[in-house]
């Protein structure tokens, strides 16, 4: 399922080239549902309208501004209208977005914001999705969706691609195994260039260096698994530390909470 460019909805209709398991709404608010299999979701595209993401089943990894945000069934991501974005699912699921046009939208947000998804929220989510409600119930609803809308902080995990072919064929070998512990002179000779010169196109071109730029990508890895209820000691070994205890210091030092604290952000 994939959808590219500006793309524009109005209640009760779909537009070309977008399917949806369904789409419900009025003129302030359409909410429609997806069913997304692992691996799958949009390539960059961009709304007119302002965007709530929410997973009411399995894990998102949501893409934009250059950073990357994973959301479990208890964080939703709000996108400002215009901004490019894409979306995958990190383990298959149900999708709901909720598409709020900016010229009518009492939220204005210019930045993409999470939001906590508490029982009302989910509730809410739910019952706007659906197509037959009244007039009247489903502006009520809409009056309350605004009103519980409630930002939280949790980290972004920015990993920037280098444009190099060398060092951009390194970076998607760490993204395919994050796992991979080889030192970088070893992947300097698969890529054809020197260390000196692999060092310097990753800072160059990401603004990290190379060490940096692989704890960035192994904590964007690591945050999927542990949304998607894998042990710390698994993700772990999947994401190339030797013991759970490093790992644990490393997701500390870079998100200031540990592992099992840090999704209970949304939850309440």
């Amino acid at each position: 399922m994939s959808r590219h460019g500006q793309v524009g909805y109005e209640p009760g209709h779909v537009r070309p080239g977008f399917s949806a398991d369904r789409i419900a709404g009025s003129a302030a608010l359409a909410v429609a549902s997806f069913g997304l299999s692992t691996g799958s979701g949009f390539p960059a595209h961009t709304h007119a309208e302002h965007q709530l993401t929410w997973a009411a089943t399995g894990v998102l990894t949501v893409h934009a501004d250059g950073r990357s945000w994973v959301l479990p069934s208890s964080l939703a991501l709000w996108m400002p209208a215009g901004m490019p974005h894409a979306i995958v699912s990190a383990t298959g699921g149900t999708m709901y977005g909720l598409y709020l046009p900016a010229a009518t939208c009492p939220v204005d947000w210019a930045a993409p914001t999470v939001v906590a998804v508490d029982d009302l929220l989910r509730s809410l989510s739910v019952h706007l999705g659906r197509s037959d409600l009244t007039p009247q119930a489903r502006a009520r609803a809409e009056a309350v969706f605004y009103d519980v809308l409630r930002p939280v902080s949790v980290t972004t995990v920015a990993v920037p691609m280098p444009a190099d072919d060398r060092a951009l064929r390194v970076a998607d070998a760490l993204l395919a195994d994050p796992a991979d512990n080889r030192p970088l002179h070893a992947h300097a000779r698969v890529a054809g260039a020197s260390s000196r010169t692999l060092a310097r196109l990753f800072r160059d071109e990401t603004g990290l260096s190379f060490a940096e730029w692989r704890a960035q990508a192994r904590l964007r890895a690591a945050l999927a698994l542990l949304a998607a209820g894998q042990p710390v000691t698994a993700v772990a070994g999947r994401v190339g530390f030797a013991n759970a205890s490093a790992f644990v210091a490393m997701f500390r030092q870079r998100t200031g909470t540990t592992p099992g604290a840090y999704f209970k952000a949304g939850q309440g």
